[in-house]
């Protein structure tokens, strides 16, 4: 039986890189991702084409053993491949239910937008009505994910 980890959080702004295009880069990175990611065995068709930035402050995670780890993944040739990882999660906004992935690009194969360890990128169904500031509860895979608060 699966545990999940209930956690609160709150919308909040990233980069805008993953839905696109940014100052980074002249198209959606998770666009060119999503094909990428499809043919390792992770289908994201019908899920929203960005990220939900939620952070989870006053805790951190850390992936510990997600469902998939996609490694040098080359999906742009303006730098280096990146290392991928997801876990499924579920969002609840207005006591509606969500799935979900954790989407977490390996920050030691990142070059730029870096995210601090409080902010989880969920890739969900798209989520009417969701906006900046709204209150979350996001739910993810105990023994996938560890969650500790900030000291």
């Amino acid at each position: 039986m699966t545990q999940w980890i209930s956690l609160h959080g709150i919308i909040v702004q990233g980069y805008r890189v993953a839905s696109g295009p940014s100052r980074d880069y002249p198209y959606g990175s998770l666009s060119r991702q999503r094909p990428n990611f499809k043919s390792r065995g992770l289908d994201l068709s019908g899920y929203f084409n960005g990220t939900l930035n939620i952070d989870i402050c006053p805790f951190t995670f850390t992936m510990e053993k997600p469902e998939f780890t996609f490694r040098r993944v080359e999906w742009t040739d303006l730098h280096p491949p990146e290392d991928f990882s997801f876990s499924r999660c579920k969002v609840v906004f207005k006591d509606v239910k969500y799935d979900g992935w954790v989407y977490y690009p390996h920050p030691e194969t990142k070059l730029r937008n870096f995210q601090n360890p409080s902010l989880l990128e969920v890739i969900a169904y798209p989520i009417d009505g969701i906006e900046y500031g709204d209150d979350v509860v996001v739910r993810v895979k105990a023994g996938e994910i560890a969650v500790s608060k900030i000291r």
